[in-house]
């Protein structure tokens, strides 16, 4: 793949001494990032590897949705690594959620929220979207790509989406989403009290009625990632799935 693309003026050189990271591919368009990603990790890509593009036409986010990837629009972006810990990969889309906020805060008129697993709100509408996908070697985790569409501007024919603060410039806030999203990846166990601490000053669902996982009011996370749902039937732990409310959030 050739790295012959600019980045709002930077070529993929000066984004990676930009970013601290060993590599950067550019595109002023792709298919998938992740896609590009996982070719880019067969080969031995090292962790850190960034593949970034302007405009995505085939961008997805968790169960095939589509995600709008507009030239201009915001930062489509996917990462490689290569955590050493299986454990916790079953919590990095919520670690990276908590990292992301964080990162975030600073661009938005109001406080980041999160919805389980890997949503990013402001002021009721989605501001980003995270999907990780693994690839293992037996009982070991080869490398997981992380997939971060955020919008810098808000995208046009999109219902309850959200944006960063006007003249936001998006290589700006990759040098805080990057750091972010790899400390997020080179952290161990399970999540800490801290950072359920972090989840529930900023998840947007506890309290809330819901029609997916289950019918019933969402409780709040575990330790362990899963989605607490107190149902008719008790209160229920889910891994998988998607979050849906009664109301319209989505």
């Amino acid at each position: 793949m050739p790295d012959i693309a600019r980045y709002d003026g930077r070529d993929a050189v000066t984004l990676s001494r930009l970013l601290d990271v060993p590599r950067v591919v550019v595109f002023d368009s792709t298919a998938s990032t992740m896609d590009d990603a996982h070719g880019l990790a067969t080969t031995g890509a090292a962790a850190g590897t960034i593949v970034l593009t302007d405009r995505q036409t085939s961008g997805r986010g968790r169960n095939g949705r589509r995600w709008a990837s507009e030239s201009g629009q915001g930062i489509w972006m996917t990462v490689i690594e290569r955590p050493n810990d299986p454990r916790a990969v079953g919590v990095l889309s919520i670690r990276l959620g908590l990292r992301v906020a964080r990162a975030l805060d600073r661009y938005g008129a109001s406080p980041i929220g999160l919805k389980w697993p890997n949503d990013v709100f402001i002021g009721g509408g989605k501001l980003a979207g995270i999907l990780v996908e693994a690839r293992w070697r037996a009982d070991q985790v080869d490398w997981v790509a992380i997939g971060i569409g955020v919008n810098v501007r808000e995208p046009s024919g999109v219902a309850n989406a959200a944006s960063l603060a006007p003249g936001t410039d998006r290589v700006e806030v990759l040098r805080e989403l990057v750091p972010a999203v790899r400390a997020a990846a080179q952290a161990r166990g399970a999540l800490t009290p801290a950072e359920l601490g972090d989840f529930a000053t900023r998840d947007i669902a506890v309290g809330r009625t819901c029609v997916d996982p289950a019918p019933g009011y969402v409780r709040g996370i575990t330790a362990a990632g899963e989605l607490l749902v107190d149902t008719a039937s008790g209160t229920r732990a889910f891994r998988e799935g998607s979050l849906t409310f009664a109301g319209a959030i989505g």
